[in-house]
């Protein structure tokens, strides 16, 4: 018995001390605003109010401030992350740790009245631009195509028998875009990020190439383009969200045509122009993806030295980020418009600026949840 007070007592001590290390640290240790490492912002100290003290809030959300600002918190999570790797964990935050260091994301039973609604929407779309070439490609992830690559009976949906439903649904005016079988046989190559939930651009130029042949459009070999290696410490989206450490970082390569294109790369809402798609100083950020584009915009127009009266619209997400430097030798304007920011009227648009070719396109992760 005595003993086992004795062990109590130390026990409760060193207890005692660690928290009260952790009280002192806190105190001299400054707030962070965002965290690099999970690629998101931190909580910060909440404001006192009775009325957030009386409904409960106060004390919610003090909890968090605690846990976002614990000292050395990206240490402990790394000391969480190995320790349940060695105990076998395989998911985190619905992200698995997957054969050969890739992070890939669970996809789930999406809700048919959703699938419904967008099916609706998109083809209300079709039936509206009837004499518009319109074109729709729905990208499986990393989690289909690289399938066998999960964890052994990990539970996990079908992303293709919600794609091959989305197909058998849309208006007969749109060009569905199978690129399944494409990125399938190209699944040894490095066609997916690792650490990220983006295809990576040789993945994106893959697509591409299915998207010339589907618009009749002669494209570009890879010879076109000098190919550069402009980052290979790149930890992404999934790096961050599953907390697994210990990974091998990305590499991101930019495709660079060797002919001039003299591009001028409107955003529009920011009334900014540059000449080129791609920021550089991105890449000193932890979400380097946004080299490509510098990130996500209400409308972006891109005008090219093109000889051609086509005039492309690009309804996307991130996805199509990293497709965008393919088409630049295709089309004389582009016109991209990411729906999540961007609140005008599409028809109009289109009638506006005479564009003539229409592509929507999404990951089905993104599609499916959004």
């Amino acid at each position: 018995m005595k003993k086992q007070h004795l062990y109590s007592s130390v026990l409760g001590i060193l207890l005692s001390v660690y928290i009260g290390i952790m009280a002192i640290l806190n105190i001299f240790t400054s707030d962070k605003v965002f965290s690099e490492s999970e690629n998101r912002r931190l909580e910060q100290a909440p404001k006192f109010s009775m009325s957030q003290i009386v409904d409960g809030r106060f004390t919610s959300n003090y909890e968090k401030y605690i846990s976002d600002q614990f000292p050395f918190r990206d240490f402990w999570i790394g000391v969480k992350s190995t320790s349940e790797r060695l105990l076998g964990k395989r998911e985190n935050n619905e992200v698995y740790l997957s054969r050969d260091g890739y992070l890939m994301e669970k996809f789930k039973k999406p809700d048919m009245e959703v699938i419904s609604s967008k099916i609706h929407d998109i083809n209300l779309l079709g039936q509206n631009l009837l004499d518009i070439d319109k074109y729709f490609m729905l990208v499986p992830n990393s989690v289909k195509i690289l399938e066998d690559k999960l964890p052994y009976y990990a539970p996990n949906g079908d992303e293709l028998v919600y794609i091959n439903k989305i197909r058998d649904s849309i208006h007969n005016s749109i060009n569905f875009i199978d690129i399944y079988d494409v990125l399938y046989a190209h699944r040894d190559e490095y066609i997916f990020y690792k650490t990220d939930h983006h295809w990576t651009t040789r993945g994106a130029y893959l697509a591409y190439k299915s998207l010339m042949d589907c618009m009749d459009i002669p494209s570009h070999n890879e010879d076109y383009f000098d190919i550069k290696r402009v980052a290979d410490d790149f930890y992404g989206s999934l790096y961050s969200k599953s907390g697994f450490r210990n990974i091998k970082p990305d590499t991101i390569e930019l495709y660079i045509p060797k002919e001039n294109e003299e591009l001028r790369v409107e955003y529009v809402d920011e009334k900014r122009v540059v000449d080129s798609i791609y920021n550089l100083e991105n890449l000193k950020k932890k979400d380097k993806y946004t080299v490509f584009l510098d990130g996500n915009y209400p409308l972006i127009k891109i005008k090219t030295n093109i000889n051609t009266k086509d005039r492309l619209l690009i309804i996307k997400d991130s996805y199509a980020n990293s497709m965008v430097p393919f088409l630049t030798g295709h089309f004389h304007e582009i016109y991209i418009v990411d729906p999540r920011y961007y609140d005008k009227d599409i028809d109009e648009l289109m009638r506006d600026r005479e564009i003539n070719k229409l592509l929507i396109l999404y990951n089905a992760k993104t599609f499916f949840s959004n």
